[in-house]
């Protein structure tokens, strides 16, 4: 941008003369040259600034108490570290449950807080006047400690892990303090698994016990209907028995009766005919024959009428029949219905039932509990030697702080300086640029002023 100015010359009341100045020149291009060569000459500012700030930059990192960084890396242990706890048959663990049941320890607010605890020299590293305890582990929980874990995409074996991370200032042990945390979250797994494996084994055996005692119970309930069975059982034969028993004695009773009673006939009808002693009716046909001369012609097959065996035969069979005490040897039945009831006194087998010694011999299925009892408390629950993951990593001692990042820090403050040094250099180059500027119009309107002018206008154009 061009500028012209121009000198008014006032004499008396009117304006007598117009005389230009010398034209200047304002820019707005930016001279790269120009900045560049001022940048130059005061790189000697430039250079203390940026020396300045860097100085300041290695005042801070090293007065600032470092801190360091550890990190440990578990992964899934191999099936047969978890093979006997997988084949008690009562606990199933695979690898990566293992992995993550360990992860979650490590996670856990409280498997950290009883690991702080019992670390001396973390209480003394993060604790600060006017903090609690509790206070200082949430500070050691919030920002010392940091769980990886792997993409929840990739599910293989392969890719699953679990890392720890783990800062902490410099009078802290950091590898022991990490690798003692893994190793209190890993036991505290442990001793998890031993408390659960002994309960869940304490309640396979309380049910296997109430399985024995509900099979005895159930054996000792079907021994006691078999018994209660066989003692109907005889009962009712017992009792068919004397029925038959008592309903023979009296068909024998009345054939005994009805016997008398034909024998009594047979007596009246013998007497009537004179026959005392036995005879047969051919022989007493012969007998008339000879006195009558009339021929008895004797049917054959035919049953001897009962008086023909005389009055002597018959009384003495009425005789004897009123004086027979008992009819039971007449019926072969009846010797046979008392032999059945005098086995039937005695049940045998509800004996032998009665008699056992050891009952839960013939327990059945009782074979198969005690198997599986005996193995349930063989099963050891020390899992002391239990290996649940693979350390793939250990932690181990740091060779630099993480923080601050000294040579980091000296070289931002190397930059800052050397890019607040130039601004400062611009500032005093555009400064004297503007002085220069300034002399040079001040020095072209002083020589127009040295001819007398009364009261010179400058008009800019």
């Amino acid at each position: 941008m061009r500028m012209r100015f121009f000198l008014i010359r006032q004499t008396g009341i009117g304006v007598t003369s117009i005389s230009p100045l010398p034209p200047v020149v304002l820019r707005d291009e930016i001279d790269v040259l120009a900045i560049l060569q001022a940048l130059w000459r005061q790189k000697v500012l430039i250079s203390a600034v940026a020396l300045l700030f860097s100085l300041l930059a290695a005042v801070y990192v090293y007065s600032v108490t470092p801190e360091y960084e550890v990190s440990t890396i578990l992964r899934p242990a191999a099936l047969n570290d978890l093979d006997e706890l997988n084949r008690s048959k009562v606990y199933s663990l695979p690898p990566g449950e293992a992995l993550v049941r360990v992860g979650a320890a490590l996670d856990s607010y409280e498997t950290r807080l009883g690991y702080f605890r019992s670390n001396t020299g973390l209480q003394a590293a993060f604790s600060r006047s006017g903090r609690t305890p509790e206070q200082a582990f949430e500070a050691f929980n919030r920002t010392a400690l940091k769980l990886v874990q792997p993409d929840p995409k990739k599910t293989d074996l392969l890719s699953s892990f679990i890392g720890l991370e783990m800062r902490y200032p410099q009078e802290v042990d950091g590898k022991e303090a990490l690798n003692g945390l893994v190793q209190y979250a890993i036991e505290s797994e442990r001793r998890q698994i031993t408390e659960d494996l002994k309960v869940i084994i304490g309640n396979r055996i309380k049910e296997v016990d109430a399985n024995l005692v509900a099979a005895r119970v159930k054996h000792d309930a079907a021994k006691e209907g078999k018994i209660a069975g066989l003692l109907e059982a005889d009962n009712l034969k017992r009792a068919e028995l004397n029925d038959e028993l008592r309903a023979l004695r009296v068909q024998l009773n009345l054939r005994r009766d009805d016997r008398i009673a034909q024998l009594n006939e047979a007596i009246s009808i013998a007497r009537s005919l004179g026959l005392k002693k036995p005879t047969t009716p051919s022989a007493m046909g012969r007998s008339e024959a000879e006195v009558t001369g009339n021929v008895i012609t004797e049917v054959n097959n035919q049953q001897v009428p009962l008086y023909f065996l005389g009055t002597d035969a018959l009384e003495a069979e009425q005789q004897a029949l009123r004086k027979r005490l008992s009819n039971d040897f007449v019926d072969p039945r009846i010797a046979q219905i008392r032999k059945e009831l005098l086995l039937l006194s005695s049940n045998r087998q509800v004996q032998i039932l009665q008699q056992r010694q050891n009952e839960e011999l013939f327990v059945k299925g009782i074979e198969s509990l005690r198997a599986e009892r005996t193995r349930l408390m063989n099963i050891s629950t020390d899992m002391s030697g239990l290996r649940l993951v693979s350390i793939d990593r250990l932690a181990v001692e740091p060779t630099s702080p993480v923080k601050p990042n000294r040579s980091m820090y000296i070289a931002l403050g190397l930059i800052l300086g050397g890019i607040i040094g130039c601004i400062i250099a611009l500032l005093r180059y555009a400064f004297k640029k503007r002085r220069r500027e300034q002399a040079r119009i001040s020095s072209a309107m002083a020589k127009n002023f040295d001819t007398g002018i009364n009261s010179p206008s400058l008009v800019v154009r």
